[in-house]
């Protein structure tokens, strides 16, 4: 066996690097004799891998061949069959069970307790040994040799123990061990003399370490009595230092004299000091430069220059009153007599900027043009012209940003304003809110004017002028010279106009959209077209609303000196009362809206228009007006801009729940002809015409929630009104109206992927699936109607106890009344059957769906499946009686056929 495990070793597991532990002859239980040897063997790489080997001699024999390995992780459980007595068979159980015939029993130990061995070592998933001695386990095999030379290694691992702590030389080591064996040069040929020469030198230098050793002790010594001296120059130091104190004392004495005599002479330096600091203080801070009176008595407020020294001015005269005073001042006569100059001047200035601001609004007012004519729309040494051509057929508001931007100037004098005057700031406040109000309401109702005159549809733009439809050319005449006349109005009202928008509708649909005209409405170009420039007129309202409110916003908190929060104005400090002051929010809000309050208004109208116009327009308008609230809470949550427009979006939101109620209730009231066939119903298709509007609509919408609860209401009307009108008809099956008004849900919803309705399109699914079935089913009853009738009578009777075999016993239900029954309906009589079925239900079914084949189909499969029935009743019921139908499965395939392709 050892030379068997050499030869192994050598020429199949070294060249794999791996080393054989442990080998067993064994054979195959219960077959032929052929002998092989299992092996156990592990890695000689890390991480170690251990396998059970099977090695087998080659067919010529003259060497071994490696047949099968497994790991032995993947090894289950080891079997001994007996663990008391000697039996050299064993199990072992990898993915099957391999089961062995050892050679010897002893052979069989040792290899099991190798492998144990390894499992304990190696593996973390434990393998089952069975019906192993415990003391087989516990021991190493006595019986297993060693390995050949260079290979030596024990079976139960203990070498391997040794492997595990063998340290292996650095470089270096091995360079000094080589060094000293060519200096040595019988150190191989003679160990024992190498040896003993090293023990010699390593002697000697042990007596060299000692010698060391003592001379380091003389060194010490030496170190201390160094040590020692320096304590004696230590001590000699601070006797020195305590002479130098001695000395030092008595000077201190003499400069703690002189120190007093200078303290005496410091305080009188200290009041002289303060003194003229209080004078300092009142000369710089209470004093005014000439230059600054006289911008503020006489300064020119119309140039910007002339403000820039205003401004300054008034920015000195505010810090000179705003000074605080330090206690016993204001009882000194100069000090009140400046403060008295500084209170005249104040007021003086504070009238004169008060008319001229006042002057510059009226100027500005005499200088606006009227909306309707070219003009100047700005301050002197502006000219910015706005003609009435231009803004209808742009639909634009008039800028005010001249206005804005030479009223910025006086900012800095209106906060001095607000600081010092607080009832002239307010009075100027009023007269400016008074002024815009005025001028914002004339343009923003004439804006609106001609935004819902395109919006009805009534005008058409043509190279800057209005040209009308022919029954309303006269009164849109009389309004087109009105806009180019002086009086700067149009004429008409909001009732006139809807009433002319009204009027001008004959050549479209009704007014008012619903789910049961949309499959006209969506084929007109007219109506497509009007919903897209009614989208457009909606979205340019908005778009010259925003920014107009915000600018006016912007520049009320900017002239006034409302950016920030609410603070108490500085007054002069001789005053006691501060102004009470509200928050800036509250007062810009205040002033926007009576400045805008005819925005909220005429946006209601508007959307009222749209919305009389046609409901369906309230989804354009959520859209377009949630994307404006979003946009403006993302620039300022408190603006007046996004609080109109929140309030606004409210009615449209209404507008839109009232529309989708509308559909719902024209669903509920819808009449069907009792004389036709039903078909797809109107509200049906209606359905997917909304739906295919609303998502065009609503694509990257904020409110696409809305829309989903909207969805939500009308598929469950669509198929509650499905339901109804399908138990109403008369003229069509019931079930041929779910079946082809679900199906055409499904359809619908399977194309348009709407995810909130995806649980209502499986549902439509089911319905359609359903009652597809239920159709076909009642259909075929009628072709084999005695057929059916007769086989649910044998079926009952077996359904009552009757044993199957003896049902033909029965005397309703004997063979001769099945043969007579059958032969009623032979093959040609079954096919003039199912020809007169095909063409009643091409009488049920709607062209619209194209569902015809699909039942056809399944009424086949049906059929089929009621005839396989019928022959398994009859070869239970009726065994050996030889009975058959007429006709063949063929047969009923080639009818089916038949009468499709006939029609």
């Amino acid at each position: 066996m050892t030379a068997i495990k050499h030869a192994l070793q050598r020429d199949i597991f070294t060249p794999n690097d791996e080393r054989l532990l442990s080998i067993v002859n064994v054979c195959k239980a219960g077959k032929k004799k052929k002998n092989c040897f299992l092996c156990a063997t592990v890695t000689t790489e890390r991480p170690v891998q251990v396998k059970v080997v099977k090695v087998k001699k080659s067919d010529k024999g003259d060497f071994y061949k490696r047949q099968m390995a497994w790991e032995l992780r993947d090894l289950a459980e080891v079997d001994a069959k007996d663990a008391n007595k000697e039996n050299p068979e064993f199990d072992l159980h990898f993915e099957k069970v391999y089961r062995w015939v050892a050679s010897s029993t002893a052979e069989k130990n040792s290899f099991i307790s190798c492998i144990w061995k390894l499992n304990q070592r190696y593996l973390r998933k434990k393998v089952e040994f069975v019906n192993v001695s415990p003391q087989l386990l516990e021991e190493l095999p006595k019986a297993e040799e060693s390995v050949p030379s260079g290979e030596s290694q024990s079976v139960a691992g203990g070498d391997e123990d040794a492997l595990d702590d063998y340290q292996e030389l650095n470089t270096r080591e091995e360079q000094d061990i080589e060094n000293m064996m060519q200096v040595c040069e019988y150190a191989i040929s003679n160990a024992e003399a190498f040896a003993e020469k090293l023990s010699r030198e390593l002697q000697v230098l042990d007596g060299a370490n000692i010698q060391s050793i003592m001379a380091s002790e003389k060194q010490v010594n030496i170190l201390m009595q160094l040590l020692d001296e320096a304590l004696a120059e230590v001590d000699t130091i601070e006797g020195k230092l305590l002479g130098y104190e001695e000395m030092l004392q008595s000077v201190k004495e003499q400069m703690d004299q002189i120190s007093q005599s200078n303290h005496l002479i410091q305080i009188s330096n200290t009041n002289n000091s303060k003194l003229l600091d209080e004078i300092q203080f009142l000369v710089n801070y209470l004093d005014l430069s000439k230059g600054h009176i006289r911008a503020l008595q006489e300064g020119d407020l119309s140039s910007p220059k002339g403000i820039e020294a205003c401004t300054n001015a008034a920015e000195a005269l505010l810090q000179c009153m705003n000074v605080a005073l330090r206690p016993g001042h204001d009882k000194l006569s100069a000090v009140k007599q400046q403060q008295q100059l500084f209170t005249e001047l104040r007021d003086v200035f504070a009238r004169r900027l008060t008319n001229h601001l006042n002057n510059v609004f009226v100027h500005f007012k005499m200088t606006i043009p009227q909306f309707y004519r070219s003009s100047c729309l700005s301050l002197p040494g502006h000219d910015q012209s706005s003609t009435l051509a231009q803004h209808v057929a742009e639909l634009t508001l008039p800028k005010h940003s001249p206005l804005h931007r030479d009223l910025l100037r006086y900012a800095k004098l209106m906060e001095w304003l607000k600081s010092t005057q607080r009832e002239k700031y307010e009075g100027l406040s009023r007269t400016y809110v008074d002024y815009m109000t005025r001028l914002y309401e004339r343009e923003i109702k004439d804006f609106f004017e001609i935004a819902k005159i395109k919006m009805a549809g009534t005008t058409k733009e043509g190279k800057g002028k209005f040209a009308t439809l022919p029954r309303k050319e006269s009164a849109l005449k009389q309004e087109t010279e009105s806009l180019h006349g002086s009086s700067g109005k149009l004429t008409g009202s909001t009732s006139s106009l809807n009433k002319l928008s009204v009027n001008s509708s004959n050549s479209r649909r009704s007014q008012s959209s619903s789910l049961l005209d949309m499959g006209n409405m969506s084929a007109s170009d007219l109506d497509v077209a009007d919903r897209t420039k009614f989208d457009k007129i909606f979205e340019q309202v908005l778009s010259e609303l925003e920014p107009l409110c915000l600018a006016e916003q912007d520049f009320v908190s900017k002239f006034f000196k409302l950016q920030q929060h609410a603070a108490l104005p500085l007054r002069p400090s001789h005053t006691h009362t501060p102004f009470p002051v509200r928050p800036f929010t509250d007062v810009v809000r205040q002033m926007m809206n009576k400045i805008f309050h005819s925005i909220e208004t005429e946006l209601n109208s508007l959307i009222a228009l749209g919305d009389k116009i046609d409901s369906f327009n309230s989804l354009y308008m959520l859209v377009k007006m949630s994307h404006h609230v979003w946009t403006a809470e993302t620039v300022d949550p408190a603006s007046f801009l996004s609080t109109t427009l929140g309030n606004v979006l409210v009615t449209v939101k209404r507008n839109f729940d009232k529309c989708i109620s509308g559909q719902i209730r024209q669903m509920e009231e819808v009449k069907i002809s009792k004389k036709s066939k039903v078909g797809i119903l109107p509200f049906v298709t209606g359905f997917e015409e909304f739906a295919e509007l609303a998502e065009t609509i609503f694509r990257n919408a904020e409110r696409r929630g809305d829309l989903d609860k909207a969805y939500a209401k009308l598929i469950q009307a669509v198929f509650q009104n499905v339901e109804k009108v399908a138990s109403e008809s008369q003229k069509t099956p019931r079930d041929v109206v779910m079946m082809e008004n679900f199906h055409h849900i499904f359809s619908t919803l399977s194309r348009m992927k709407i995810s909130c309705l995806e649980a209502e399109r499986k549902e439509a699914k089911h319905k359609y699936l359903d009652h597809l079935q239920s159709y076909v089913i009642n259909s075929l009853g009628q072709p084999l109607e005695k057929l059916n009738h007769f086989f649910e009578g044998v079926e009952a009777r077996v359904a009552q106890g009757v044993r199957e075999e003896e049902v033909s016993y029965q005397l309703a239900f004997s063979k001769q009344e099945l043969r007579k029954v059958i032969r009623e309906y032979p093959g040609k009589e079954v096919k003039k059957g199912l020809d007169n079925l095909y063409k009643k239900v091409d009488k049920h079914l709607c062209e619209e769906e194209s569902l015809l084949q699909v039942v056809w189909h399944s009424m086949q499969d049906e059929f089929i499946r009621q005839y396989k029935h019928f022959e398994g009743l009859i070869n239970r019921c009726y065994p050996g009686s030889g009975i058959t139908m007429d006709f063949t499965i063929q047969d009923m395939l080639e009818y089916f056929s038949s009468i499709a392709q006939s029609h």
